[in-house]
């Protein structure tokens, strides 16, 4: 199973700032998107019970056991006794596959923060102004903050408040006091008001939730130098094809196949009926690179667009989910692996709606070299380090083009 990583944000602010209901109402809203959202609430008590007294779950744990998992139908719940706090990085790594995981508390876990700030609420108001007078006084965001409410004869009565202010990690407002939309608006932070949840919503969208990725496997149709179809062509007892839609499909929201043989490959709709396969023709009685590319970019439905060649026996579910997350976080065109033979277009990540336009461009040119598109675009360079810490068993860009090579290959893969 490949643990795909959540990305996170934080709700913070101070006691009856109304945390809590700005993430149920964000949570909803995602959810109604279609989203997978986790969330995790920070308790500031010790022992706090989530099971209910006299319950044979609950007498488990006051038996003594250290670890109780309550299991039914659909549900499941885990209790274990711990030293100290676990760090909220711990816990979201813990959590795995979701759009999201918003989490509610933890100021100082270094996840990006959403900051909420009310009016009504006496102690929001003093550090909206503090936040406000530092953005005037053009103090970094962060711990300027700290250092300008000092000697404020509001936050000496209250020094914990000074612990309680925007930092470098804060990526977003949510408020209604004028001071604070003020110090956003400076700091070029973006702004919410308590009500527009749905605006928050699409920010979410737009910038941190795990980007939806298909994957398309490059099946071409016949190899003259395998004698057959890549595709059919049998490993380890099985059609070639059986064993890449069985290792690229767990970090595929949509799996397309290109194949000018769909024919042949329908029995994987009886094979795989929960995977909802997609077998797409080519666009172009031409082959080459870049018409491949096109037919892939064109084919996708998600933003990000992962191809790989029906032939890589070791292609890397592991490395899918690296591409992916760094071309989210630097906003690239394409994150390509590139060696000493030079760039792995047939094991890499593009982005859509730029890169669909370039190809599109190109070919209409009469240019069908992969290295002219990526002249064109950002493209985000994937080092070999880089590809061996995702997946460290290597061999990612492995490919048979002869029976005599795939021979050699499977006695290798049965070996292990």
């Amino acid at each position: 199973m490949i643990d795909i990583p959540s990305p996170a944000v934080a709700v913070v602010g101070r006691h009856n700032s109304g945390k809590t209901t700005l993430v149920v109402k964000v949570i909803e809203e995602l959810v109604a998107r279609g989203h997978d959202v986790g969330s995790v609430k920070h308790h500031h008590r010790e022992n706090f019970e989530i099971d209910i007294p006299g319950k044979d779950s609950y007498r488990h744990r006051h038996a003594g056991a250290s670890e109780t998992v309550i299991a039914a139908p659909g549900q499941v719940a885990r209790v274990k006794t711990i030293e100290g706090e676990l760090e909220c990085a711990s816990i979201v790594r813990s959590m795995p596959g979701h759009d999201i995981v918003i989490v509610e508390g933890y100021r100082k876990s270094g996840l990006p923060t959403i900051e909420i700030m009310r009016a009504a609420n006496e102690a929001d108001a003093k550090v909206a102004d503090a936040f406000a007078k530092g953005a005037r006084e053009g103090a970094s965001l962060g711990t300027d903050f700290i250092q300008a409410s000092r000697g404020d004869r509001a936050f000496e009565a209250d020094p914990d408040l000074m612990q309680k202010m925007p930092t470098s990690n804060t990526i977003a407002v949510v408020t209604d006091i004028p001071s604070a939309l003020e110090a956003a608006e400076t700091y070029g932070i973006p702004a919410f008001g308590l009500d527009d949840v749905a605006g928050l919503a699409d920010y979410l969208e737009g910038h941190f939730l795990r980007p939806k990725v298909t994957v398309v496997i490059q099946a071409g149709g016949e190899s003259r130098r395998m004698g057959q179809s890549k595709a059919l062509v049998p490993f380890a007892g099985r059609p070639l094809m059986c064993r890449m839609v069985e290792r690229l499909s767990p970090v595929a929201d949509e799996l397309i196949i290109t194949t000018n043989e769909a024919d042949k490959l329908a029995f994987l709709a009886d094979e795989y009926p929960e995977l909802d396969i997609r077998l797409v023709p080519d666009l172009h009685e031409f082959r080459g690179a870049l018409p491949g590319v096109h037919t892939a970019l064109k084919a996708a439905s998600n933003p990000f667009v992962a191809i790989v060649a029906c032939d890589m026996l070791f292609a890397s579910p592991r490395l899918v989910v690296a591409e992916a997350l760094t071309m989210k976080e630097e906003g690239a065109d394409a994150v390509v692996p590139v060696n000493k033979h030079g760039f792995e277009p047939f094991h890499s990540i593009y982005r859509r709606s730029t890169c669909l336009p370039a190809v599109e461009e190109l070919l209409a040119q009469g240019d069908k070299r992969a290295q002219s598109f990526l002249d064109r675009i950002n493209v985000r360079q994937f080092s070999q380090s880089e590809v061996l810490a995702a997946e460290p068993m290597g061999g990612c860009f492995i490919n048979a083009n002869t029976p005599e090579e795939l021979r050699k290959l499977e006695e290798q893969f049965l070996e292990e």
